[in-house]
């Protein structure tokens, strides 16, 4: 190079240069870097992750967009320690060198492992778990609705026992995907349809046995709310014995196999029958046992009193009768005579203001041909007839002169 004649470039020219020469390095292309995330940015509009990677000497910067981001099953978070695979290069707008990552999986554990245990906290804190929450799986229920896939084992397995077992309760079977993206979506909807409908006592949802990765859609959040939010009991049982998912956690019961949850779910039809035969063998003795108590209460009665001798009991009323009518009489005359003295009382008051009483001692009533009591001379008038009362009768008299 000349450096009396320099060469003068643009900023943009220089990042671009810098940008060709780090995109055609081969060993930048498909990197696998260790480091620990910083700075950590979930954009939640676009999807997005941006964070910086750093360990005890340096750091770099880090994106990872929506495509890739959308995959990484655990939930990151600052000071985690991360595995990441992508390519370097130069993002030339800001001038700095940055990691593109195509994906991610935590250093040192399994990124679904991490995940599991992340949730399980997460929902675990929340209450989702508690004990407290858990519903009760009727004993003896008419409808039982199976959530599993339509063509595994595990239905039959079910349906098997269902019927040898309690063939009384009625199987509402809906079939749905048990793996695979979105199969989680349609395990929600039975679950939500169940409830909407009420057309089931308990339900069981589950699968056969399988990897990891085959019970993943059991591990979704929203399952386990629905799970929870479910008011018909929930009877969990996904893969083998050994196999744990969140919808184990949540659910009302836990069942270690899909055929272990159809024995959970309804009784044996034998012991409900010879439950029924004790209860009607109970029940007829403790009938007999009563009949035989008041029979003994009976037969003592009879033995008694009035029932013995019947004409003792009609001795006491008759006796009870006299003793009322007696009473009564006397109560009777009583009032008699005290009414008969009243009245000879009230008759003798009665004489004596009695204008008959005064006739009877010679004295005499006048009155006018109208019938009104002469009380003055005033009232009469010179051949006017009057009237005039006696003791023993009364006479027709004409005024023939007045003082």
């Amino acid at each position: 190079m000349n450096y009396n004649d320099p060469l003068i470039i643009t900023v943009g020219q220089l990042n671009r240069y810098v940008k060709s020469l780090l995109d055609a390095d081969e060993n930048l292309y498909n990197l696998y870097l260790v480091g620990e995330i910083s700075n950590f940015t979930d954009h939640y509009k676009s999807g997005h992750f941006y964070f910086s990677l750093k360990d005890e000497d340096a750091q770099i910067k880090a994106v990872m967009f929506r495509n890739n981001a959308s995959r990484v099953r655990f939930r990151v978070e600052n000071g985690m320690r991360v595995i990441v695979r992508g390519r370097v290069s130069m993002y030339e707008a800001a001038g700095q060198y940055q990691i593109f990552v195509d994906d991610m999986q935590p250093d040192g554990v399994g990124a679904l492992n991490l995940a599991f245990e992340q949730l399980k906290e997460k929902l675990q804190k929340e209450g989702l778990f508690d004990a407290a929450h858990k519903k009760p799986i009727p004993k003896m229920p008419k409808r039982v609705g199976v959530i599993t896939s339509a063509t595994g084992a595990a239905v039959q397995d079910i349906l098997n026992i269902l019927g040898r077992r309690f063939p009384l309760a009625e199987v509402v079977l809906a079939p749905v995907l048990v793996q695979g993206e979105g199969a989680h979506e349609q395990l929600i909807a039975a679950i939500q349809e169940f409830n909407r409908n009420k057309c089931a006592d308990v339900l069981i949802i589950g699968r056969g046995g399988g990897s990891t990765e085959d019970l993943w859609e059991f591990n979704n959040e929203d399952l386990a709310r629905a799970v929870y939010a479910s008011k018909i009991p929930v009877i969990s049982a996904v893969g083998h014995e050994t196999d744990f998912t969140i919808c184990d956690f949540v659910a009302d019961l836990r069942a270690p196999t899909p055929s272990a949850a159809a024995e959970l779910a309804v009784p044996e039809q034998s012991e409900v029958q010879s439950y029924l035969d004790s209860l009607q063998n109970r029940l007829l003795r403790a009938v007999s046992l009563k009949l035989s108590d008041e029979r003994y209460r009976l037969s003592s009665l009879t033995e008694k009193g009035v029932f013995s001798t019947p004409a003792l009991y009609f001795d006491n009323l008759r006796m009870r009768l006299m003793s009322t009518t007696n009473r009564f009489f006397s109560v009777q005359q009583k009032t008699m005579q005290e009414e008969r003295l009243r009245l000879r009382e009230n008759a003798s008051k009665l004489q004596s203001l009695s204008p008959l009483s005064v006739l009877a001692r010679g004295y005499s009533v006048t009155s006018t041909e109208g019938g009104a009591i002469v009380k003055s001379k005033t009232q009469l008038s010179i051949g006017a007839d009057v009237e005039i009362r006696l003791a023993d009768g009364s006479a027709r008299c004409q005024v023939k002169e007045i003082l």
